[in-house]
């Protein structure tokens, strides 16, 4: 009988999944207060009311995209002011630059999405299965019993539970909150609402509790990019293996007193999410949580050791610690050309979008002038341009707007369906008014084929204006 051949090896290496252990420390600490205010935030916001009138939902945030609307409590962002969220996305951009470049990936490791419900996915299961050890042993059960299944079944409903939570909290910022849970209660909201929760619930159920590390390690592009944010200064979680090597256990024996700090305990291991040991140095797969840090110190004070084997550094600190030199003062890594400089920018763009924002009109106009034809001439020989102007009240109630010329007392005025020259406008709203500017025959105006004037908008109850230079087309004799 033929011998079996051997079967090819394979290329890849099933994932083992990380079930990091129970820490508590400063750094876990900041952790669980970072990610109580976050959720608290992004769960609460869409219910804080705010009047903005009776023309306008009361939501003090609202993406409201059928109207093409952003509130932001007594901040109101219209249409043809996208360039304040454009500024928003700059300074996120340069936020992540700063924080990266000061201290590393402190985003990933405190404020990502993907951490903090990674965090709390991993709160709920150890709630359930137990810490570290009992989870690593219902894993390894091969065989379903009924506390095995009871126990899944429990923080499957818990995680499914928390993913839709997500995906509708998400939904509220969109529509008005109120409105929309009912209509979700009475199974009569609309289709884009029931699959907008059907994909984030399903997408946070799977990358906050089964993807986790892997999204950070293989998904996120930041990883990849970090690089170039950071340098030998920026302070980031490292291992002084200067101190801790030689590692082994510290015993009574011959020869441990050569032993380094670290007596291979593998806390910094066990409880790291993203399962890599930081004492092979710096990896991609490190978000720089600190739980490590934690863990080495707790341990570090069990054993009469000074605590820091793990802690936050900079490369450029390893020479002088080798020496024997005491480390660069904090301050010195993080108030550094490179990071002033990014602080720099961030605060100017802040700072022009504050201004932007408190320059900016309450009574705004647009004027297109009709190109087809440029002008008309009447049967008394005047001649007659159109332009069509739209007219912005971003006020909450309706105002009276009145139009007139500047700086061309020969042009005359007439509006479109209305008897003299002032339109009402309701509030919040944009309102396209086509407005006749006419010269008498025999006029500079009609003569010269262009005049430029100065079209006024007033606001009549507040006196405020808005001005806007155009063209008046003429015949050209």
């Amino acid at each position: 009988m033929a011998d079996t051949p051997p079967s090819a090896p394979s290329l890849y290496e099933s994932r083992e999944p990380i079930f990091p252990r129970r820490v508590s420390g400063p750094f876990r600490n900041l952790k669980w207060a970072l990610l109580a205010v976050m959720l608290g935030i992004y769960y609460i916001t869409p219910w804080i009311r705010w009047d903005r009138g009776p023309a306008l939902p009361d939501q003090a945030v609202l993406l409201d995209m059928a109207n093409r609307r952003f509130f932001f409590f007594w901040i109101e962002i219209w249409p043809h002011e996208f360039y304040f969220v454009a500024g928003l996305l700059v300074m996120a951009g340069l936020g992540l630059f700063l924080f990266t470049s000061a201290l590393g990936r402190v985003w990933c490791g405190y404020a990502c999405p993907q951490t903090v419900w990674t965090d709390l996915f991993i709160l709920v299961e150890r709630w359930i299965e137990g810490d570290r050890n009992a989870r690593l042993r219902l894993h390894r059960q091969k065989q379903w019993d009924l506390r095995k299944a009871r126990l899944r079944v429990t923080k499957w409903v818990a995680w499914f539970l928390i993913a839709m939570a997500t995906g509708g909290a998400w939904v509220f910022y969109f529509t008005d909150a109120p409105t929309l849970l009912r209509d979700l209660l009475t199974l009569q909201a609309h289709p884009v609402a029931w699959t907008t929760i059907f994909v984030l619930t399903a997408t946070t159920f799977a990358f906050g509790g089964f993807a986790r590390e892997q999204i950070c390690i293989y998904a996120c592009p930041w990883p990849r990019i970090q690089a170039a944010m950071m340098d030998e200064d920026t302070l980031t979680v490292g291992y002084r293996d200067w101190r801790g090597e030689p590692r082994g256990k510290h015993r009574k024996a011959e020869g441990a007193e050569t032993l380094g700090d670290c007596i291979d305990c593998r806390a910094c291991v066990n409880v790291c999410p993203t399962g890599i040991d930081i004492r092979d140095g710096q990896q991609m797969a490190c978000i720089t949580c600190a739980l490590c840090i934690d863990a080495c110190d707790d341990v570090m004070a069990k054993i009469g050791k000074p605590r820091g084997l793990i802690d936050y550094l900079a490369l450029s600190d390893e020479t002088r610690e080798r020496a024997g030199n005491a480390p660069r003062p904090v301050w010195t890594h993080v108030f550094r050309p490179r990071v002033l400089l990014y602080t720099a920018l961030w605060t100017l763009v802040g700072v022009g979008l504050v201004v932007a924002l408190v320059l900016r009109p309450p009574v705004e106009m647009t004027v297109a002038p009709v190109r087809n034809p440029t002008f008309v001439m009447l049967s008394d020989g005047s001649i007659r341009n159109t332009y069509d102007v739209r007219l912005r009240n971003k006020h909450g109630e309706d105002r009276l707007f009145a139009l007139s010329i500047d700086d061309a007392p020969a042009l005359t005025i007439t509006l479109e369906g209305e008897d003299d020259t002032t339109v009402d406008v309701r509030a919040n709203e944009t309102y396209l008014q086509r407005v006749y500017v006419t010269a008498a025959r025999g006029t500079p105006e009609a003569q010269n084929e262009r005049t430029e004037f100065v079209l006024r908008l007033e606001d009549t109850t507040t006196g405020d204006m808005a001005t806007k230079e155009t063209v008046f087309n003429g015949r050209d004799n």
